[in-house]
């Protein structure tokens, strides 16, 4: 007869971590699911039976009954434990799509691909499931409780990332009426008297198809004039560029150019650039206006 199990229990395997495992646990962490006391790492299965949750170890796909691996030949999906455990989050109505679709293209979705060696391996480019295979310890000889040290600091590091990221989202969805307020009122130029993550809310809110080309907001201590993009996938180009002329150029050359006292600086790549006050920056867009409606 098998014991019951430990109620907000985790079991993963031991030895050598990898972000798929490290990520699921953080998951269960972020939303309360499990207590960081009851986490046992073990490849025992008598222990494992006693885990209410257990994830990447065991043969077993089975969300009903909290059993999270994707090792045995007969799941031919595409997840890893990290993306078992975060679709499970969502049917079970813990998280909603949004905050699925959040984690998942932020996050879980290269973690999947890594764990299953489906991700490109680029020179010069470091994923998070790098990072976190960088916290394993340098001797492959270590003791058993070394790697245990090692896999709590990797799960601390990956669970304040999560937070860090559902809080982002939270506050961008708190600025939503903001940025629809800004796009019925303005047509060509989004104005907003604080900065706000606008971004992602724009194009969630039919962005693609609304005329405007900039947006004005504070930054820091000054105000900004900025390109929007065509789309969410063409992030790196802007509808309108701001002037050649202006590439480059910094404060008294910017100055210059523009007529404009409080210029601070453009980019070379011409999508945004920076000024002192409001009204500089309102001067800046009318010239960029200017300058489009004369090339008509």
């Amino acid at each position: 007869m098998i014991e019951s199990k430990i109620p907000r229990s985790f079991g993963t395997h031991d030895g050598t971590f990898h972000a798929d495992e490290v990520t699921a646990c953080a998951l269960l962490l972020l939303f309360d699911l499990i207590d960081e006391n009851k986490i046992v790492r073990t490849r025992d299965s008598r222990l494992l039976e006693k885990c209410e949750y257990v994830c990447d170890v065991g043969g077993v796909y089975k969300p009903k009954q909290k059993c999270f691996d994707h090792h045995q030949i007969d799941y031919q999906g595409s997840l890893s434990s990290a993306g078992m455990i975060l679709l499970y989050l969502q049917s079970e109505g813990i998280i909603s799509p949004h905050e699925y679709q959040l984690f998942n293209h932020n996050l879980v979705m290269g973690v999947d691909a890594h764990d299953n060696g489906r991700d490109p391996q680029i020179p010069g480019l470091c994923t998070y499931s790098h990072v976190i295979s960088n916290f394993t310890p340098i001797d492959h000889g270590v003791e058993e409780e070394e790697l245990r040290i090692a896999f709590f600091r990797a799960l601390h590091f990956t669970l304040e990332h999560l937070n860090r990221l559902l809080k982002r989202y939270h506050y961008a969805q708190s600025c939503r009426e903001l940025v629809s307020e800004a796009m019925e009122k303005n047509k060509d130029c989004l104005i907003f008297e604080k900065a706000v993550p606008w971004f992602e809310l724009f194009f969630e809110l039919g962005g693609a198809n609304h005329p405007a080309q900039f947006i004005i907001m504070p930054a820091g201590k000054h105000w900004k004039l900025r390109g929007i993009p065509p789309s969410y996938d063409e992030r790196m180009q802007v509808r309108h560029p701001l002037p050649q002329e202006w590439a480059g150029l910094l404060d008294s050359q910017l100055q210059q150019v523009t007529g404009i006292p409080g210029a601070i600086f453009c980019h070379k790549g011409r999508f945004i650039s920076v000024w002192e006050t409001k009204n500089d920056a309102l001067n800046a867009y009318q010239l960029v206006r200017k300058g489009h409606d004369n090339s008509i």
